[in-house]
């Protein structure tokens, strides 16, 4: 177009930025041509812009293209939202959304997605409700994805309730909705509901997909459901088309191990048709983990450090195999591998939201200012706990010091300081919710158990991989996660 002389306009550069596909250097190139042609700055222009860096994780880049631009619409808008939705920055889309609102621009739909997947990140439940809230009074619940991107959020929020009838509402669910709930149910611990929402989603003429089989897969390994996973499995490519990728393969060798067929799941892995990948691996590692079985970690994370070299979380893992099984000469050679690869351990976060406001702790945390009275209230709880029973879990501590010491450092875990907070913080009858980036431990578990029977609470913890219902002294999971 260039060498036939046409003229371009706004319309060129836009349809060119969306051709670039991802490439930095082609995004950059189309932009100085733009300039170089004072187009640039016409709407359709800079907010393909912004678009096209936030896809490239190039934020500032996207900010700045925004803030010069000098006439703003809808998409634009929405475009900035998404950009710092997608990019980890999900405080910053809340925050332009209330600056949207205050220039008198009326979102979309797909503002609306993106500003409740904000939400669902900072796990705000209270604001997502008025996102919610929103969305009726602006007649959004009718377009699906907007529907669908609630029932995420909910579910993510621990609102079980509240997603599924969002669910309920929606006419026409496509696969996405149905895939939610179904994800919904599973990592809530409700396996028989989201095998039950599978067959209706089946019965309704809707087609599962790659999705759908990797969340009713993961739901029957929860709740032990071996034989109906089995046959789900053997029933993706014969019935329903869908060719089983390394995260089905993965699902599989979970349901297994988590059952202690550890044989089973390895057979598994040797009849792959397809390489087996990191998940897969990472499923055999965690299901060793539960049984304590060395010599099958050792095997699994031959081929994990070789396909995760930098990955700490798979070297912590088998620390604590070792350090389970008293094999201190090996946890320490394996903690000096790490420190001299200079990987870097995730440290354990927990989050609560107490009236409005997200407070965060980290193990051992001193830097909360009511940190001396819930240190004093998990000393009285531990003491209350023992006469009804409770031993410490200390094997969990992988370091070889006497078991006093150990419970001491139990005791700093940052899920049961955030639960102790959450007790003095709130109201009684009110339920905690508390969040942790890694896998909740077993005697977080034991301890949160005692709590929910003790001060007659409901507790909703969300680890990495699924929620924690504590209600009574009992656990939806019934001690199998």
């Amino acid at each position: 177009m260039g060498r036939s002389q046409i003229a371009f306009d706004s319309f060129s550069y836009s349809h060119a930025l969306k051709a670039c596909a991802g490439s930095d250097r082609a995004v950059r190139e189309v932009h100085g041509h733009a300039l170089r042609r004072g187009l640039s700055s016409c709407v359709h222009v800079s907010t393909t812009l912004v678009d096209s860096y936030a896809r490239l994780g190039w934020v500032s880049f996207s900010r700045r293209v925004f803030d010069e631009a000098p006439i703003k619409n809808v998409f634009t808008w929405c475009a900035i939202i998404a950009c710092y939705a997608r990019n980890g920055s999900p405080f910053e889309a809340l925050e332009l959304f209330r600056s949207m609102n205050s220039a008198d621009v009326f979102p979309n739909s797909v503002t609306m997605v993106s500003v409740i997947q904000a939400c669902a990140v900072l796990l705000v439940l209270g604001h997502g409700k008025l996102i919610h809230a929103y969305v009726l009074r602006r007649g959004f619940e009718s377009i699906v994805p907007v529907p669908n991107a609630l029932i995420v959020m909910y579910v993510i929020c621990g609102d079980l309730e509240l997603a599924r009838r969002v669910f309920d509402g929606i006419r026409k669910r496509d696969v996405v909705s149905w895939n939610s709930m179904i994800l919904g149910y599973a990592i809530h611990g409700l396996g028989r509901e989201a095998i039950q929402v599978f067959k209706e989603m089946v019965d309704s003429g809707v087609r599962p997909n790659v999705v759908t089989f990797v969340s009713v897969l993961g739901a029957c390994s929860h709740i032990r459901f071996i034989e109906e996973g089995q046959s789900l499995f053997e029933s993706m490519a014969s019935e329903y088309g869908v060719v089983p990728i390394a995260e089905h393969y993965a699902c599989v060798v979970d349901l297994l191990g988590r059952a202690g067929r550890l044989n089973e799941a390895c057979e598994i892995i040797e009849e792959m048709r397809i390489e087996p990948g990191p998940a897969v691996w990472g499923a055999l590692l965690g299901a060793c983990r539960i049984h304590g079985n060395v010599e099958l970690a050792e095997r699994a994370c031959e081929h994990l450090f070789e396909l995760e070299p930098t990955n700490a979380g798979n070297y912590v893992l088998l620390v604590n195999i070792y350090a389970e099984a008293e094999l201190w000469d090996e946890v320490n050679s394996l903690k000096k591998i790490v420190e001299e690869r200079g990987l870097l351990k995730v440290s354990g976060c927990s989050w609560i939201e107490v009236k409005k406001k997200i407070y965060s702790f980290t193990s051992v945390d001193e830097l909360n200012p009511q940190i001396e009275l819930v240190h004093a209230l998990l000393v009285k709880l531990s003491g209350e706990m023992k006469e009804s029973g409770y031993v410490p879990n200390t094997k969990l501590v992988l370091y070889d010091l006497n078991d006093e010491e150990k419970e001491v450092l139990l005791l700093g875990h940052s899920e049961k300081l955030a639960l102790a907070f959450g007790l003095i913080n709130s109201s009684k009858g009110e339920t905690i919710r508390i969040s942790k980036n890694l896998r909740l431990c077993e005697d977080c578990h034991s301890v949160t158990k005692f709590v929910s029977r003790f001060a007659n609470r409901e507790i909703i913890v969300r680890d990495v991989n699924r929620f924690h219902h504590f209600r009574d002294g009992r656990c939806s999971c019934a001690d199998y996660w």
